[in-house]
């Protein structure tokens, strides 16, 4: 497994960790739509939350969470409505992204709750 691979795995771990302990209960990590993958799905008694999680070493190039660009964001979106039919939910979607930085000194998760809309 490449270090890149290993650290955005461990950076999910901590996004998984992170929304645990807010009290939101995971549904899935990785899953796939086609080509398309959201990283983690979690809901809450009022919605069901699709997480992007970028994770990086540092902050030298800006914020992990800034990476998530429009088209990323439409393929999110786009695998999110295939999740909510193929579901049959019907609970708001919100969409979050989680900026996590992790090197041996450093250990932080941004998370933006509300990051991207559709049709935004």
């Amino acid at each position: 497994m490449s270090d890149i691979h290993d650290l955005g795995n461990r950076g999910e771990d901590l996004a998984v960790s992170h929304l645990a302990g807010k009290g939101y209960r995971i549904l899935e990590r990785n899953w796939k739509f086609g080509k398309e993958e959201v990283d983690i799905i979690a809901e809450t008694d009022n919605e069901v939350i699709f997480t992007e999680v970028k994770t990086r070493k540092s902050s030298y190039f800006g914020a992990p969470e800034a990476f998530v660009n429009r088209a990323k964001q439409r393929i999110i979106i786009r695998a999110a409505n295939a999740y909510i039919l193929r579901h049959n939910i019907h609970k708001e979607a919100r969409f979050d992204v989680i900026g996590v930085i992790l090197n041996s000194t450093e250990r932080r998760v941004t998370h933006l709750e509300g990051a991207f809309a559709p049709g935004l």
